[in-house]
């Protein structure tokens, strides 16, 4: 093993060298061009900008796109791709890499070079990181916001620590196309259906494509609506998707599910999690909170407990966060356990950065784009709830619009996807008539038994397809959506 080489003279002088190994680099390259199938082992996390030497990296993607070509890959079939590059030249030209071979003991240590290099990498970020947070903290000017300085180097941290640095933003076109081609596989392998993470309804799948990642949705609605309701089933179908596909030796890229971050600032976890095991055990909260349960009941409950034990759902429920503080525990999650959902309950309760000139609508607008810059941070799909404005309750139509949406119109800007749930008959079980024996009670007892217990989902905005109206089935009881058996699609939005 080539010994790891960090340091030359001039650092006694106080001149640090950053972290290299272009030895490793050298061998590494050699062992691929003897050997092509150990691209097969490295190309998964090693990139030419992980080289130390811009040549080195240079020879490393020339490789690599031969490999990809399922071509063989050596000094002869690389030389035309990189006979005019100037570095190499200087070295030799072709002999450069020719020389490169001639260690065959490199082969054996292959894998381990390759770790190293992607390892000083990463130092090097690291330095960088370190170098930058010192001179942004050395400017002590009056427009310098100390907050927004830890929350960006929190971000650069997060980057180094998933790999990523600063070229983790630049795709080329190819990459881009890739990964399209990848998804559209992904809705085909799901029967057509699914490209993103499953909502656990189908008629809503259907509509959407999935939950997909770096989107921001927006599910609003006015109190009794059954929003947070909707969102726990979602959390839940979702973790507990993947729970079954990872049993089932589903890889990573092709589960439908997805671990989930639930960040509560109205609920309590224990209050969430009575909903969720009310809608596994068929019990209703309100019989969960006071005792009212047989023993049957008692033992559908502790199966379903036992059940959703292992469910990857983790439950955030501090009060007051900033959005700076969720998006921190946000990447915690995802550096932590890998989460791919994450769900807050509700934006209206976040707060912003607490600058004092700051207006509720300037914060909210804050709050929104850090929603949306935490989805594409992570690459997971965001779904917040927002609550609406009282100008649903001044209509004859209480079906929400998107000018509904409290305190700033950026929560549509912003959103990739805007929902609103909507029940009638909340809000025809208010104008009960007092006489029960009169006409008008009948008419309104046959309406309540016509719309009792159905919901709409009314998809207002969606930046990646059309709107539309989807019908599902709520049961108040237990607090479930769930798909009607007719199907639930309603046509477009108006």
């Amino acid at each position: 093993m080539v010994e790891l080489v960090q340091l030359n003279p001039a650092a006694e002088a106080g001149v640090l060298e950053l972290p290299r190994n272009v030895e490793a680099e050298a061998a590494l390259l050699g062992a691929l061009m003897i050997d092509n199938r150990i691209a097969e082992d490295v190309q998964l996390k090693l990139k030419p900008e992980h080289f130390f030497e811009p040549l080195h990296g240079r020879i490393y993607e020339a490789v690599m796109k031969l490999v990809e070509r399922d071509m063989v890959a050596n000094p002869v079939t690389l030389k035309p791709l990189l006979d005019q590059d100037p570095a190499l030249k200087e070295l030799g030209g072709a002999g450069y890499l020719a020389q490169l071979t001639g260690n065959g003991a490199a082969l054996l240590g292959a894998r381990d070079f390759a770790a190293q290099i992607y390892d000083l990498a990463l130092l090097r970020q690291l330095v960088n990181v370190g170098r930058e947070l010192v001179e942004n903290a050395m400017d002590t000017s009056e427009d310098v916001n100390p907050r927004e300085q830890i929350e960006q180097a929190e971000v650069a941290l997060y980057k180094v620590s998933e790999g990523e640095g600063e070229s983790g933003s630049v795709k080329s076109f190819a990459t881009a196309t890739t990964m399209a081609v990848q998804v559209a596989e992904r809705a085909l392998n799901s029967g057509g259906h699914v490209s993103g993470i499953t909502t656990g309804l189908n008629s809503l799948n259907e509509k959407i494509g999935g939950l997909h990642n770096s989107d921001l949705m927006i599910l609003a609605g006015r109190p009794g609506m059954g929003k947070t309701s909707l969102a726990t089933n979602i959390a839940y179908n979702a973790a507990s998707r993947w729970m079954r596909d990872h049993a089932d030796g589903i890889p990573p890229e092709k589960n439908m599910g997805a671990k989930t971050a639930f960040f509560s600032l109205e609920m309590s976890a224990d209050q969430l999690a009575t909903r969720v095991l009310a809608e596994q055990s068929g019990i209703s909260g309100e019989a969960l909170r006071m005792g009212k349960i047989s023993r049957a009941d008692f033992q559908n409950l502790s199966r379903a407990a036992r059940e959703l034990q292992e469910l990857p759902l983790f439950i955030d429920d501090t009060p007051g966060l900033t959005i700076a503080a969720l998006r921190t525990r946000a990447r915690r999650l995802k550096r932590r356990h890998d989460v791919g959902l994450v769900i807050v309950d509700y934006l209206q309760l976040l707060q912003g950065s607490g600058r004092g000139s700051d207006n509720r609508v300037q914060e909210i607008s804050e709050i929104s784009r850090g929603l949306k810059t935490l989805a594409k941070e992570l690459n997971v799909p965001v779904l917040a709830l927002s609550q609406l404005s009282r100008a649903v309750e001044q209509r004859e139509d209480k079906r929400p619009q998107l000018s509904d949406l409290r305190e700033s119109g950026s929560i549509e800007q912003d959103a990739d996807m805007v929902w609103f749930v909507f029940r009638e008959d909340y809000y025809v079980a208010a104008k009960e008539p007092g006489n029960k024996e009169s006409s008008e009670h009948l008419e309104w007892a046959q309406e309540m038994e016509r719309i009792y217990g159905l919901a709409e989902l009314i998809v207002a905005k969606q930046r990646h397809g059309s709107t539309g109206r989807i019908r599902m089935k709520f049961d108040a009881k237990i607090t479930r959506f769930s798909d009607l058996a007719e199907g639930g699609f309603m046509g477009d939005y108006e």
